[in-house]
């Protein structure tokens, strides 16, 4: 650089990759973790700052950024006058760049990277998987002939993964997006469509759809924000970026009252809007995005007439049977400002989002038996939480009083089993010092609600916390706790966390052993997988759901969104059986409590009606069908009721 040049101002993009990378390497390093999360949370307040950061610190006029204390302002400000930052050069020098990506590879941590690097030079991809192959790692301290399987393994999977987003993810970057751009001129709306609007498992690119009569303003905004990293497309109708350490996004326009079918065309799947395509086709109409056009008679589109006004925007004039509307020239092209509208247009009342994908939608549609499906305001509790007293993070006080300020009637309390070490799972002894905590608490919010100082958001049939456990079931098919014991609680969900490799036949014996216990009333994430890390369990599955519904045993729809477990797909097929579910959190801090929302799309795409979901009942309903299971599995011994 020429030092009698002032160095070029950068911007917040190219500050927040300066210091991602100053924490992937520190991470490298060794450094503690929360040195490494501190870099990486400046990063993502500095690309998302409205202000151009480094021209504020130039102007002496340093903005307050979160996350960003004294140290990290310096740096900045350095970076600002300078354009070099001698911290960063420096770690460049200890820690190569390419090292940071071994970090990827499952089971490969900062202490591996280092001692690999310092100890047999490794610095790259291909450098470990040639020193796995030729069976160096086994020389090192801590490795082992099976840590080079695993490693080369780990570089396989790597190399053929597709870089997917969970529902959060992707709902944290839809969010952060909207908020960023919900201020320029001419913006009359902006949403997420594609697979994130039918709430599919996992998010590859995302879409947005805006609707503005300023496209330019909009455009020139989203493809100069801080945290793109490079614009893929730019022009007048369409845009497309790839965000810093983050996904493509996909910005198309949407005239002012013509969204009805864009909204159709960039939510459905590939097969429900070719479905929908040939019924318009059908009716002698070509579907787009931008609307129906019009076919001639050898069913080529044919364009509105140039001499003749815009067809209006709106619905069109009332028609008879689909196909039948007395379209005239001026309105060859129909556009209509409503999802609703353009699904009349074929004939086809609303379709929710989530049904999108031709798996019968369209056939029910047309017949009028699409279902009324569950949605997160019909749930009046939440059947699985967990708190510190295990491997949660919060207290059971806590945890209650967050569950209650969002108007739930009830949250159950369903710590680990004593067999599940690695949680600190509870032993009988430490069972009955919790039930205590859990019927103080409901003395006092009893009081409360009787003398009107129990928090406004409080459910007007009141809130209690009861008293459950999440019960291991054991690699001998043997429940971690005895009957006497299960008999006390209010909720019991059941799970397999331990002996995943089982046969299938043993597996499933297990989980069928949950089933039939008279006090097991749900089964927690039937499938024990994480999206992407952890695969399903190996179940006869037909057979879980044929006594599943026999013994009227629910099946968790699992919130969280490493997890979503049952699937939409299996949840749908256990329906056809006739089982009952619960949509739960798991959550284990307060904040996943809001996971229920995406344990409620799951059940959305699965077809689910309040009715199928046992959290959908009142409190006493639901304790009620608890006390009904002994009878259903014909077992002699009842429970002992709520508060025994």
């Amino acid at each position: 650089m020429d030092a009698s040049q002032p160095p070029a101002t950068l911007s917040n993009g190219e500050l927040a990759r300066i210091f991602h990378e100053i924490g992937d390497m520190l991470e490298v390093r060794g450094e503690l973790v929360f040195k490494t999360v501190a870099y990486h949370k400046a990063a993502d307040a500095i690309a998302h700052s409205p202000v151009e950061v480094a021209r504020a610190y130039l102007d002496g006029k340093p903005p307050r950024i979160p996350g960003v204390g004294d140290a990290i302002g310096k740096k900045i400000e350095e970076l600002a006058r300078t354009g070099r930052l001698a911290f960063y050069d420096k770690l460049r020098e200890e820690v190569p760049p390419s090292l940071v990506a071994l970090l990827e590879i499952p089971g490969v941590g900062p202490r591996t990277v280092k001692q690999l690097h310092e100890e047999i030079g490794v610095e790259t991809l291909d450098d470990l998987r040639r020193a796995a192959e030729a069976g160096l790692l086994r020389g090192l301290k801590g490795m082992s002939e099976k840590t080079e399987g695993q490693v080369l393994a780990g570089i396989a999977a790597l190399e053929t993964r597709q870089d997917r987003m969970r529902l959060g993810q992707a709902e944290a970057i839809v969010e952060q997006l909207v908020a960023e751009l919900g201020d320029v001129p001419g913006l009359r709306s902006i949403q997420p469509a594609g697979s994130f609007r039918r709430r599919c498992e996992t998010i590859g690119d995302l879409d947005l759809l805006a609707e503005t009569d300023r496209p330019n303003e909009l455009v020139e905004r989203f493809t100069t924000l801080g945290s793109v990293e490079s614009v893929i497309a730019k022009g007048p109708h369409k845009a497309a970026v790839r965000l810093l350490r983050g996904p493509q996004i996909d910005l198309m326009i949407m005239p002012p009252g013509e969204s009805g079918t864009y909204l159709i065309h960039f939510t459905g799947s590939k097969e429900h809007n070719v479905r929908l395509r040939g019924m318009a086709r059908d009716r002698g109409w070509s579907l787009s995005e931008k609307g129906y056009l019009r076919l001639d008679d050898d069913a080529a589109a044919q364009p509105p007439a140039a001499a003749e006004p815009p067809a209006p925007v709106g619905p069109p004039a009332p028609v008879g049977p689909p196909g039948e509307a007395a379209i005239g020239p001026a309105a060859e092209l129909r556009t209509f400002p409503t999802e609703k509208e353009a699904y009349a247009f074929l004939g086809l009342p609303f379709i929710e989002p989530e049904l999108r994908e031709d798996r019968g939608e369209i056939e029910a549609g047309l017949a009028g038996t699409l279902p009324s499906l569950v949605t997160r305001a019909d749930l009046r509790g939440d059947c699985h939480s967990h708190s510190d007293w295990s491997d949660g993070v919060h207290a059971i006080e806590t945890m209650a009083e967050a569950a209650r300020r969002r108007g739930y009637s009830y949250l159950v309390l369903s710590d680990h089993s004593v067999g599940l070490a690695i949680a600190r799972g509870l032993s009988a002894e430490r069972v009955e010092a919790q039930r205590a905590i859990v019927a103080a608490l409901n003395r006092r919010f009893a009081a409360e609600e009787a003398d009107g100082t129990a928090p406004a958001e409080t459910s007007p049939e009141g809130f209690r916390l009861l008293h459950g456990c999440e019960l291991e079931v054991r690699a001998d098919a043997t429940l971690d706790y005895p009957d006497e014991l299960l008999a006390r609680y209010d909720l019991v969900v059941a799970s397999v966390h331990v002996a995943r490799r089982q046969s299938r036949e043993q597996l499933t014996a297990r989980t069928l052993a949950a089933i039939r216990n008279p006090h097991v009333d749900v089964i927690a994430h039937p499938a024990g997988r994480y999206i992407g890390s952890r695969d399903d369990l190996d179940l006869d599955w037909d057979a879980l759901f044929s006594e599943a519904a026999r013994t009227g045993t629910a099946l968790e729809i699992n919130g969280s969104d490493e997890r979503l477990d049952l699937s939409d797909v299996r949840a749908r097929r256990a329906a056809e059986f006739g089982c009952v579910f619960t949509i739960d959190s798991d959550a284990h801090r307060t904040e996943e409590l809001d996971n229920l929302r995406w344990g409620v799309a799951m059940a959305r795409r699965a077809w689910l009606t309040p009715e199928r979901i046992m959290n959908t009942r009142s409190r006493a309903e639901l304790l009620e069908w608890v006390a009904g299971k002994p009878e259903r599995v014909g077992a002699t011994a009842g429970r002992a009721g709520p508060g025994a």
